[in-house]
């Protein structure tokens, strides 16, 4: 069942959105983006003459009530932009009177799920690896279940809408479908495109396909890696975990970034690159700094030859040219990560060039870009091209799961997979 093929009159929808928003100190939204992403899907519902009760975490509370993690702070904003005065239920888990009082076209948001340890289905207060914890994590795993049923249970259908909490088997973003009918459970219009997004790279890309990996850390990203290898036919590692493959090839990185127990895995990646004819592409020569800030002393290296004293710090030109020529003969590009410290003006440039081409392939060549992760997304929006490019995702753990070829529990709980 689609969110469109669904008709709401009448029907009392729970929808779990993503209001994780940013607030200031006196506790007013700086960034309403994850906010105005939910419409669509609350606007449809409330349209068909349905009435919307809206779930959400905040921040990490740790299953405890932390008044400056209250949901009750956005409600002026949630009915600004909803354009319905939204009710509010100070207490998510017994919100039944406020839920059965609501009438077509209303709204309800409920307080921080994470305020309950049940939502994320931790145990608190327990040693892990003892027999202590593993009596707790089954208690909590009945508890968890009575929790989403008592969500279930303030409404007629079930709407998942919230992407950058897909990977997780919480209460409110897998439990809970068990509680539903197949036919009154359904994603919502942002997860959809969410999903939609990763399938058209992962399993519709055209090629050639070109992935761009970035970031400081083998470890954060190997088994997406791995699992590419058997997609793309380029695979363009850049960042700072580019120096774990050189170093692991006998090349001198000076200080740069690198994880040493992760070489083995390097050296693996580029045998199965090569066994599977995968055109994987390495920085040939870096912009290193002296010491880690905006102001040091720069100069470039080649790769291999980075000297003590100095640590790699941007992609160079002569990289940047030849990760342009493969970008622009791509159909389908997926970026995730940075290929330099973005977070320095003065070595951002690298990262500002991917952007650019991947932008230019997408509106001159027709190619079909997603990009995800914090910074390959704040280097778009630096740049204005967010419109420019197929895709941006709103999820980077859950994308990068996904990407690794994990079924995401939010996904999976709707499908029935």
């Amino acid at each position: 069942m689609t969110i469109d093929e669904f008709n709401f009159s009448g029907k009392k929808a729970i929808v779990r959105v993503d209001f994780n928003v940013p607030l200031d100190e006196n506790g007013n939204v700086t960034d309403d983006t994850r906010i105005r992403g939910a419409l669509p899907t609350l606007k449809k519902i409330l349209a068909d003459g349905g009435s919307v009760i809206m779930m959400s975490h905040m921040g990490k509370p740790k299953g405890k009530v932390n008044p400056k993690l209250s949901l009750q702070q956005i409600v002026g904003k949630v009915s600004e932009r909803l354009g319905v005065d939204v009710k509010f239920a100070p207490d998510c888990g017994n919100a039944e009177k406020e839920a059965a009082a609501l009438q077509p076209g209303e709204a309800l948001l409920l307080e921080n799920l994470r305020f309950y340890p049940e939502e994320e289905g931790k145990p608190v207060g327990v040693e892990k690896g003892t027999p202590e914890f593993d009596e707790a994590k089954k208690a909590m795993k009945e508890s968890q279940k009575k929790f989403a049923q008592k969500l279930a249970s303030y409404a007629d259908v079930y709407v998942n809408d919230a992407f950058g909490t897909a990977h997780r088997r919480h209460a409110s973003t897998a439990v809970i479908a068990d509680y539903f009918e197949q036919d009154a459970k359904m994603l919502g219009y942002l997860m959809e495109k969410e999903v939609t997004a990763i399938d058209n790279v992962m399993k519709n890309a055209q090629h050639p396909f070109t992935a761009i990996i970035g970031g400081s850390k083998v470890s954060s990203k190997l088994g997406v890696i791995k699992n590419l290898l058997d997609k793309v036919d380029n695979l363009i590692i850049g960042g700072g975990m580019g120096y774990t493959f050189i170093k692991a090839q006998g090349g001198s990185i000076g200080d740069s970034l690198h994880e040493d127990d992760l070489m083995p895995e390097a050296l693996n990646v580029i045998e199965e690159a090569k066994k599977k004819g995968v055109n994987l592409s390495l920085s040939v020569a870096t912009v290193c700094g002296r010491e880690f800030s905006n102001d040091t002393a720069r100069s470039v290296f080649p790769i291999f030859s980075i000297p003590e004293g100095w640590e790699g710090m941007d992609a160079s030109e002569e990289s940047i040219a030849a990760w342009k020529e493969i970008i622009m003969s791509s159909k389908t590009i997926l970026w995730n990560g940075p290929v330099g410290v973005f977070e320095f003006e003065n070595f951002a440039h690298g990262t500002g060039e991917i952007a650019k081409t991947v932008a230019k392939a997408t509106q001159e060549n027709g190619a079909y870009s997603l990009i995800g992760g914090g910074d390959s997304v704040a280097a778009i929006n630096k740049f204005g091209l967010a419109d420019k490019v197929s895709y941006v995702s709103t999820g980077g753990g859950a994308m990068l799961e996904a990407i690794e070829g994990k079924v995401l529990p939010g996904v999976a709980a709707i499908k029935g997979e």
